[in-house]
């Protein structure tokens, strides 16, 4: 008798087929062959409906399956991809669906069996494909609820797929190029019910494809996501086919191998297609990249896909028998759960929060916003959940005003629509079996069913659970049974061991997925028996967790106050520590407002006492003296008035006090005190400043303070140092510091706020910063780091030249042989740029990209820790794949020659345009500008993100998570507003100019008086499109026309003469407030940009003078033109500012600068044009191509080099 499959998986690497439909491509076949007698008269055209062929042509199948066979193949599939009733529907022939699928069957075995020995048997793997149709997502942009097709009908088709297969022969059934995993499990259930019903049981293989190199599905889940998903069935194989070749799926099919407890299987396809849609990888090339699949153990099954050929097969046949095959790892038993993105829950696991305001049952808003309809409201309760920590999202739409099956399908399809949500698990909760079943068909992801119990009695429990099981999710058992609620110690754990013997024991439920929720119970109510409800929880949890092995424990803690409502205070104080000792005791998880939770040890004393005394019922007037104690302080919680209580702790507690709140007020005799009492003042520094500020990067790193507060915390750091620095004599011993690094924004760059903030966050992590500030050449980089012995350089810009500064610094290091790490980082860097442009040229040490301040400390410990080795390999071969993704994906994009995209300009019927003659032409400058009039215009939402808090204005002032720091800074920032028109720190001043202009090709010639003054040279788009290749010069009228057009430019500052004041916060070491008022000139620059920008549509240039927009429409660009930017997407190249600077006069007009890297000096500047017409609009010029760079150069009279140098992001 021949070994089973799973027995061979285990010795040796199998081998699959490759793709059947670049076989049958081969054959050239007619409409008449996909017909056949059978389909003759058929109403509909056949010819592509390849599965038909097992009908029509069974030669030609028969023979495609004997030469991948004769090629080494140990698994066939059958030619059944499409051969479901939805996919069918598309040629009329959802009758034929059950014969498709047995005959196919019936061909492949025959084959398989002709070909099979007792050394090699051959299977044969029924192919169930993932149908034209996704549960998971809306085809309709407007309509994210929607969907085409249900769980339920992709269930009913996959089941008359599996019959037919079964029946046909089949060994294994192949679930494969899974794109939605929710299309997948509703295959797996039909599979499910199928060997219900036939009462057999035969191997399951699954296979997904991640569609690109975001590493994803389409329907949006990580490869360990998906593997969580469908691990609730025992598959013989996991793996990923399609889509992408072997390099690019290296990566992922190694997540599986790593976490999986399956085999795993390969098949990628024979490549990327090249421009004509083909697949030209070679046998021998694929091959060889499979083989470091096979060198690294890390699969068990190999195969191809799209543009393979038996060649390929026979290619990885004779490499497979070279090695060994993956060996299955144990994998420990911990609740895996996943929205989009995978969670691991275990005893090492942190307190899992389970956010709860998207419940009707326990949230007024949000039943209000349910019933009302708002559902896009309704979306962002939960997303405020997911922002506020919470890890999984309970939903109940249990109501009686309500549908609760409508409202739950209607929700959860609308948050798989928000990645932002529907990354974490989903929680359903409903009293209603109904509800629950309705939610478990509309998630693709493995969440948490609440709650089952034993309220109806073991068979309905038995029957709810063994769905669960198969829908794929965890569950909670609430600690009811036939008799009602348990609310006593000994009920709660009799009920739960029972439930937990008939889950793990009758139904082989998994353990580690058993939730069990003891009953959180209301204590202080004044009725006696309920008084000792807290203390049975702890008890019952700390009992679970001893006795029932792997089970979680969890609950709904707001519970636990209702007898308090009304009282925030009282209850946030009760909600914390009541998960203080209910976590001692082992709860693992609980249904919780983050908001509603005040921190454990900043209850005061005598609130938390007379608590916990109700809590752990202490005594009998534990209640009455709650109550009591309540009247007296009943309020809204978290605002608590200030007190100066800790000014009586230790010099070394205030110090350190002072440093995480950011307070300034006393650090001056505070200092002083402490270097008295020090032997020296170095120790005060080494001391209990850092410790302070130890505090203050410690909980910067966890999330708990936010950039603001970490700016303040440094302005004391500094402050506090700079009061101690005259008493530390030279050539005492130095402060120990973790590391010595340099930053500094390239040549050519004025901008550095980013930078400054980099620098105070690793300086309050102990990292000694040597800023060199602006504009700073590669020599004097250079020279700085040898000089002070850095060990790390850190490299920043803005604009996109000083990309090619940081290469030239990349090289220069390389050539001086330096071996220190480069840290990269800035608004315009990237991981990719990184990777493919800056890496190759620095060798010596780890090249890594920073993407903001949080990330920079961690970044910094790796590069300088015990494991830097590792780390720098870690990243050199990330980086080594981006480039190779980068340079793969980049080299199958279609592009058109210049001519063709030219032929394919935008189209303006200038007839029909009426061009309005702007009332003032030329040259005007604008020098007396109120700043009140132009705080107005302010677009707030860059100025939070330049702190790092990343949330739109003015919700960030409302956020659960900022809001506090968010109206702190908000109110700073307009304090600094009114001392910079108190005291005059900055000029903001303008000059615009409006010219005659027409279009010719894609140059725009300015005329004055009839006489040409300069030339506008612009790009155009090259890439392949349906639509038009734009440029911007094809919004103005060409010369042909023989009408006068018009297009203006413009330049306007806010930060004329900031840098007294900066020098004066400078020797003041007050980063925050230079920070703040670099930002500010920032959002005032912009603000003077929108508000130039209306007056000319609506006075100076006049083309719009009836405009009435809000600021919100200004920042949402609803009037009429567009005013681009050198340097940008529309026109990316910076040498154009050199033009406008000149017709302008901007430098002796307004005391504007350009830098040698067209940067703007002052920093605080906007530059660009102005354009009218009615269809214009922003967008990306992207690649262009070698004929557009020689017609660009020749069109500039520049060099072809220095055209490559300034568009190097565009080539």
């Amino acid at each position: 008798m021949c070994k089973r499959i799973d027995e061979i998986l285990a010795e040796r690497i199998l081998v699959l087929d490759g793709a059947m439909g670049t076989m049958i491509q081969k054959y050239n076949l007619s409409e008449e062959d996909f017909r056949g007698e059978k389909f003759k008269n058929h109403s509909c055209d056949l010819k592509g409906n390849n599965d038909l062929l097992s009908i029509t042509r069974p030669d030609i199948i028969k023979a495609i399956h004997k030469e991948y066979l004769d090629s080494g193949a140990d698994i066939i599939e059958t030619n059944t991809f499409s051969s479901t009733a939805i996919a069918q529907a598309d040629y009329s022939l959802e009758s034929a669906v059950y014969e498709l699928n047995l005959e196919s069957a019936k061909i492949a075995k025959e084959v398989a069996i002709s070909c099979s020995s007792y050394e090699k048997p051959r299977f044969v793997a029924g192919s169930i494909g993932p149908t034209n149709r996704t549960a998971s997502i809306s085809p309709d942009v407007e309509n994210p609820a929607h969907r085409t097709i249900t769980f339920d009908q992709l269930k009913d088709s996959y089941r008359q797929q599996v019959r037919g297969l079964i029946d046909g022969g089949v060994d294994i059934l192949l679930v494969e190029t899974v794109f939605d995993t929710l299309n997948c499990k509703a295959a797996l259930f039909a599979i499910e019910e199928v060997f219900e019903l036939k009462a057999i049981r035969i191997p399951i293989m699954v296979s997904g494809t991640i569609t690109d190199e975001s590493g994803r599905t389409l329907s949006g889940q990580t490869a360990e996501a998906f593997l969580t998903s469908i691990s609730h069935i025992p598959l013989l194989s996991v793996g990923f086919n399609c889509a992408l070749g072997a390099v690019s799926m290296n990566q992922y099919i190694k997540v599986l191998s790593d976490k999986s407890p399956f085999y795993i299987s390969a098949f990628p396809n024979a490549g990327l297609p090249n421009e004509m849609g083909e697949y030209d990888q070679s046998p021998n090339g694929m091959a060889k990249q499979l083989e470091d699949y096979m060198k690294r153990f890390m699969v068990n099954i190999i195969g191809g896909c799209c543009g393979t050929t038996p060649n390929h097969i026979k290619a990885f046949s004779e490499l497979a028998l070279k090695y060994k095959p993956r060996v299955r790892p144990k994998i420990g038993k911990k609740m895996r759960l996943s929205g989009l993105e995978a969670v691991t829950i275990s005893k090492e696991s942190n307190f899992v929060n389970i956010g709860e305001r998207t419940n009707v049952m326990g949230s007024l808003q949000f039943k209000r916003l349910i019933k009302d309809n708002k559902l896009e409201e309704a979306l962002a309760v939960a997303l405020h959940q997911v922002e506020g920590g919470a890890q999984a999202i309970d939903i109940n739409m249990d109501d009686g005003m309500l549908d609760g099956k409508e409202c739950m399908i209607n929700f959860l399809n609308l948050i798989a629509s928000d990645p932002e949500i529907s990354k974490v698990p989903i929680m359903i909760d409903s009293s209603k079996w109904h509800i629950i079943e309705a939610g478990l068909k509309c998630i693709q992801g493995k969440g948490i069913v609440n709650s089952i119990s034993l309220k109806e009695g073991e068979d309905v429990f038995k029957k709810q659970a063994k769905l669960i099981l198969k829908y794929g999710a965890a569950v909670v058992v609430m600690a009811f049974d036939e008799n009602g609620q348990a609310v006593e110690f000994n009920d709660k754990i009799r009920i739960c061991e029972r439930a937990y013997r008939i889950l793990v024991d009758d139904i082989g439920f998994p353990a580690e997925d058993i939730i069990f929720d003891p009953n959180i119970l209301t204590v202080a109510t004044g009725i006696e028996e309920h008084n000792n409800y807290a203390v049975d929880f702890f008890r019952a949890t700390k009992w679970i967790k001893q006795n029932l092995p792997y089970a979680k424990v969890s609950g709904g803690v707001s519970n636990v106050s209702f007898s308090f409502r009304g009282n925030n205070i009282v209850r946030e104080a009760m909600h914390s520590a009541f998960l203080f000792h209910a976590i001692n005791n082992g709860m693992d998880m609980g249904i919780v407002n983050a908001g509603m939770i005040e921190v454990y040890e900043n209850i005061p004393k005598n609130l938390l006492d007379a608590v916990e005394d109700v809590l752990l019922n202490k005594d009998d007037g534990a209640t009455e003296r709650l109550v009591e104690l309540s009247e007296n302080i009943k309020g809204e919680g978290k605002q608590r008035i200030e007190d100066l209580s800790w000014r009586e702790q230790t010099v070394e507690r205030r110090l350190s006090h002072a440093l995480v709140k950011g307070i300034v007020s006393f650090i001056e005799e505070d200092t002083e005190e402490a270097r008295l009492k020090f032997k020296r003042p170095l120790d005060v520094i080494e001391g209990p400043l850092m410790d302070g500020m130890g505090v203050v990067g410690k909980l910067f790193g966890e999330g708990k303070m936010f950039l603001p507060q970490v700016v303040k915390s440094a302005r004391v750091m500094k402050k506090a140092v700079a009061i101690l620095t005259p008493y530390i004599e030279a050539g005492k011993t130095e402060s120990t510091k973790v590391g010595k690094i340099l930053l500094a924004t390239v040549k050519g760059d004025v901008h550095d706020i980013g930078k400054n903030i980099v620098g105070v966050v690793l300086g309050c992590n102990n990292y000694e910063i040597i800023d060199l500030g602006v504009m700073v050449s590669s020599n004097k980089i250079l020279q700085e780091a040898k000089k002070h012995q850095v060990d790390i350089i850190g490299l920043s810009g803005l604009i996109t030249p000083s990309l090619d500064e940081m290469i030239d610094v990349a090289k220069e290091l390389q050539r001086e042989n330096f071996k220190v790490p480069l840290m990269i980082g800035g608004a315009t860097t990237s991981k990719i740029h990184t990777a493919v442009k800056i890496k190759e040229h620095y060798s010596n040490n780890t090249v890594v990209h920073v993407l903001d301040a949080s990330k920079s400390v961690g970044v910094a410990s790796k590069l300088l820790g015990k494991e830097k080795d590792v780390y720098r390999k870690e990243i050199s071969t990330e980086y080594d794949v981006i480039k190779e993704n980068y340079l793969n994906r980049r080299s199958v994009k279609d592009f058109i020659s210049l001519e063709d995209a030219r032929n394919n300009f935008y189209k303006v019927d200038w007839d029909q345009v009426s061009i309005h003659k702007p009332n003032q032409l030329g040259v005007q400058v604008f020098e007396d500008i109120n700043i009140n009039t132009i705080r107005k215009y302010i677009d707030w939402t860059p100025f939070f993100f330049t702190w790092e808090m990343r949330k739109k204005y003015p919700e960030i002032l409302k956020d659960k998570i900022f809001g506090e720091q968010a109206l702190q800074l908000f109110d700073n920032a307009n304090k600094m507003i009114d001392n910079i028109i108190k005291y005059n720190w900055v000029e903001i001043k303008a000059v615009i100019g409006i010219w005659e202009a027409n279009s010719e090709g894609d140059d725009v010639h300015l005329f004055e008086n009839d006489k040409q003054i300069a030339t506008y040279n612009f790009l155009r788009q090259q890439a392949k499109k349906s639509k038009a290749n734009r440029c911007l010069a094809d919004f103005i009228t060409p010369i042909s026309q023989v009408k006068k057009d018009y297009v203006g430019s413009f330049v306007c500052t806010a930060g004329l003469g900031i840098e007294k004041q900066l020098a004066v916060f400078d020797r003041d070491q007050d980063d925050y407030n230079s920070i703040m008022l670099k930002a500010i000139a920032d959002r005032l620059a912009e603000a003077l940009t929108e508000y130039m920008h209306e007056r000319v549509r609506k006075e100076i240039w006049g083309y719009a003078p009836d405009e009435q927009l809000m600021n919100n429409d200004l920042i949402a660009e609803k009037y009429r033109g567009i005013r681009p930017a050198p340097g940008y997407t529309a026109c990316p190249d910076h040498t154009e500012k050199l033009k406008i600077f000149e017709l302008l006069n901007a430098k002796k007009n307004i005391g504007v600068s350009l830098t040698e890297s067209m940067a703007m000096n002052p920093n605080a500047t906007v530059s660009g044009y102005y354009f009218s017409h009615p269809d214009a609009k922003y967008f990306s010029v992207g690649k262009v191509q070698d004929d557009q760079i020689l017609d660009y150069a020749k069109r500039k009279d520049m060099s072809k080099e220095k055209v490559l140098k300034w568009l190097r992001s565009n080539i």
